[in-house]
């Protein structure tokens, strides 16, 4: 799932989307007094949801399409794992972890933190993946 949500991530998000993710970039940074529960960025894991979803249900119910169910559990194992470690732990939107420091997460948050600072790679979150370069996008995409 990794490459495929830095795919997302980096084409869709920083690229088309960029209107609706923004607002994570711009509250990531805000003052915490400042930020609000609900950001636009919130659509994109609501709509990955819906799909897995549709995928889980096609899978359940559909004769030939059983398949759909280990990939919808993966998806959502992934994406549980994804939503604690960048949404509660990086970015406390829920309390769970208050002043506790976990050294496995401060090296995901710190690649976050990079990607935040340059809104650029890496685009990943549970395995960051930088150039051998350190390169950075010559421009902003969330500014255009």
């Amino acid at each position: 799932m990794e490459p495929l949500t830095a795919l997302v991530h980096r084409t869709i998000m920083h690229g088309a989307g960029r209107a609706l993710h923004r607002s994570h970039h711009r509250n990531a940074v805000a003052e915490p007094s400042g930020r609000s529960r609900w950001e636009a960025n919130d659509a994109y894991p609501i709509a990955f949801a819906a799909f897995v979803m549709i995928g889980l249900a096609v899978g359940f119910n559909v004769a030939g399409y059983h398949a759909l169910v280990p990939i919808g559990v993966g998806i959502t194992a992934y994406g549980a794992a994804y939503a604690l470690v960048h949404d509660v732990y990086t970015h406390g939107r829920l309390p769970l972890f208050g002043d506790r420091r976990v050294s496995g997460f401060e090296r995901l948050a710190a690649a976050h933190r990079e990607h935040h600072r340059h809104n650029g790679a890496p685009y990943g979150m549970l395995v960051p993946m930088m150039s051998r370069n350190g390169s950075r996008p010559s421009h902003d995409p969330l500014e255009a």
